[in-house]
């Protein structure tokens, strides 16, 4: 090497290091798999990078997904998989990243050969489904906006012949202004085939007399319908389409053939976020899977799958589908809520209390509870049970769920390798209470594992869509400036439905008024002899006009129930103007000057006319207002006052009316 060599190296040498460390920062957290072959077995494992702790959460940990490439899944940190048959498989993994700052570790597929396998057709002996079971819904994580999930579809042949039939994928729930879900991969392992999206359409039996379809507007008589057929068993397949479809924006469609009696299999599809999905951290999105069994028969399996929109992943967690509620309608319904949660101890917990915020709005004594993990019977009331059980205690502003003699396993226990086994719930419902207002509210739940310190969870909210109130005005108006005025009006107003503090207003009004005016002058003329003409005129006017009064934003809030005030801009402008004048003159001589004037009455100067005055949209006037409300000011009849102060002559105007919100 010469000098020059030697010299440049020294000098670029450290700019590439630089570059190098530079460049290593800017490279997102990978975890590499690896493995190792003992004929057709396979042992999995992968290097993880560091967690980042969130601060005061509990301790940082990874949960596991993995993809054999053979139709076959485990969610264990360190899986050995069995292959039945050779060749070639790319092995993937998602690891989820709980209690951690920063998006999870992202693994590269690995390909695997496999030579020393039999041909032969595999037996599951280790099979999720019980008995009478044909479909499975599972996910490796909950959605996080613009972040990938898999989801995977189980699902078994209970026939005993081999059947030909179909799965279908609902998902985007309408409810929701965006799409939550783009699929982004459906991976099949047994030859299934993903069908045209038309082919969804179809019809009716003939004759059918007495089957009511649901359509797009979900009317409160469809929502009825929904509960006639089971929840899972259904015999009724077209309207089940119909349903979902009126409840889903999008599907995909996957056909099966020649499965045998008993088989399993499995579907996993690759669900990526949306940017645009709903950041709520306590709402519920769905998806809906329908298993037809057989393309001969209408039986089928339908099962809705609930999930939790997140910002982290945090296995303890409050969520509730009351994101976005009619308020019309609430009253009826029955609103979902759950709390999970997760024992990252390293021992197992045999008192679980979870203390629920439960705002006053909300009628405690319609508590049902849906179901639970660990699940347990409800404790008897007054009286002490050795047996496991959940105790239910009512407060003022809470709900305690109390898990008494049970055993749930730690995530750092030893000899814990099932993830689930360390996690459990409470579902249940409740009503709102009777005179409940239109309001947000939030609720959070404190977890306590035996006598440590709580681990307090998100805010699970309720929103209220805003809806829509009709309202139909009418009343008088009084403008102080005018004689023998009076205009009348009636109209429509648009607001929010039951808005419960501070809400936007618009106005459309039409009106019928007249008024009078009375104007003097004269006019002077000399002739050429001296003598001074005189014309006095009197002009009477009287006006009637139709007008159109526009308040098109006002902002009012409700201080209570019965007394409401509100601001806001008015325009008015004349559609039809029309002015019945009546001119009378009366005529004078004027003699000399000064105390010697001599004024005489002369009635060839003396004239009167009528004529009439039409006008279009004419007058347009702006002006401000401010007024009260007194009565059923949320909904129902009240009455108001309104002072306007326009920016034209005549300046003053003073409504009194009555209005009724629908």
């Amino acid at each position: 090497m010469n000098r020059f060599s030697a010299l440049f190296i020294a000098i670029c040498l450290p700019f590439f290091c630089i570059g190098q460390i530079v460049t290593n920062d800017t490279i997102p957290r990978i975890a590499p798999i690896s493995y190792e072959i003992q004929g057709n077995q396979v042992n999995y494992n992968a290097e993880m990078p560091p967690l980042n702790q969130i601060a005061g959460a509990p301790k940082a940990f990874y949960t596991y997904y993995w993809e054999f490439g053979d139709g076959d899944y485990s969610f264990k940190e360190k899986p050995v998989h069995i292959y039945k048959k050779n060749g070639k498989y790319n092995a993937k993994l998602w690891a989820t990243n709980n209690y951690d700052n920063g998006k999870p570790p992202a693994s590269r597929p690995k390909s695997i050969s496999v030579d020393n396998a039999k041909d032969e057709a595999s037996i599951n002996d280790n099979s999720p489904f019980t008995e009478d079971e044909d479909l499975i819904l599972k996910r490796n994580r909950e959605p996080i906006p613009d972040q990938e999930i898999v989801f995977i579809t189980s699902y078994k042949n209970n026939n005993n012949y081999i059947s030909n039939g179909k799965l279908y994928l609902f998902y985007n729930d309408r409810q929701f202004k965006n799409d939550n879900f783009i699929i982004k991969d459906t991976r099949l392992h047994y030859g299934e085939q993903i069908a045209p999206i038309d082919a969804i359409t179809s019809k009716l039996p003939e004759n059918d007399d007495h089957t009511l379809v649901a359509s797009n507007n979900i009317s409160f008589l469809y929502n009825k319908t929904l509960f006639v057929q089971d929840t899972t068993k259904r015999k009724n397949f077209p309207l089940t389409l119909e349903e979902s479809k009126a409840l889903y924006r999008s599907y995909q469609i996957i056909e099966f053939d020649d499965m045998k009696p008993g088989e399993e299999r499995n579907i996993f599809r690759t669900l990526k976020t949306t940017p645009e999905m709903i950041k709520d951290t306590s709402a519920i999105v769905t998806l809906r899977s329908v298993y037809v069994p057989d393309n001969n028969f209408d039986d089928h399996t339908v099962k809705d799958t609930e999930m939790e929109i997140v910002t982290s992943h945090d296995p303890n967690k409050m969520s509730s589908n009351a994101f976005l509620m009619n308020y019309r309608f609430a009253r009826f319904k029955r609103l979902k809520f759950k709390v999970r949660f997760q024992n990252n101890g390293e021992g197992p917990a045999n008192t679980i209390k979870l203390e629920v915020d439960t705002p006053k709005m909300f009628d405690k004594s319609t508590l049902k509870i849906d179901s639970m993990y660990p699940e347990c019977p409800i404790c008897p009331k007054e009286r002490e049970v050795n047996y496991s059980c959940l105790d239910t205690i009512l407060k003022k502003d809470k709900i305690i769920f109390q898990f008494n003699r049970i055993y749930l396993p730690g995530s750092e226990q030893k000899n814990v390798e099932e993830i689930d086994s360390t996690k459990g719930f409470v579902k249940y419902t409740m009503k709102f209470g009777k005179n409940f207002h239109k309001k947000k509210t939030r609720s959070r739940t404190a977890i306590y594992f035996d006598k440590n310190d709580p681990i307090i969870t998100n805010y699970a909210t309720t929103r209220f869509l805003p809806g829509i109130s009709i309202g139909a005005k009418a009343g008088y108006i009084t403008i102080p400036e005018l004689d023998n005025q009076r205009e009348y009006f009636v109209g429509a107003t648009l607001s929010p439905f039951k808005s419960y503090r501070g809400y936007y207003q618009a106005e459309l009004l039409v009106s019928a008024s007249s008024f009078d005016e009375i104007r003097n002058f004269e006019t002077r003329s000399t002739q050429a002899n001296g003598i001074e003409n005189l014309i006095e005129f009197s002009e009477a006017n009287k006006y009637n006009s139709i007008s159109l009064y526009a308040i098109p934003a006002s902002y009012r809030y409700n201080f209570t129930n019965f007394l409401a005030m509100g601001a806001g801009v008015q325009l008015k402008l004349d559609l039809t103007s029309t002015n019945d004048q009546e001119t009378t003159g009366t005529g004078f001589i004027i003699e000399g000057q000064g105390q010697g004037q001599i004024i005489t009455p002369d009635r060839d100067l003396d004239s009167f006319t009528i004529q009439k005055l039409d006008d279009t949209f004419t007058n347009f006037q702006t002006g401000v207002f401010i007024g009260m409300n007194l009565g059923a000011v949320r909904i129902g009849p009240s009455l108001g006052i309104r002072y306007v102060y326009n920016f034209d002559s005549p300046n003053s105007q003073i409504q009194f009316y009555g209005i009724w919100k629908f």
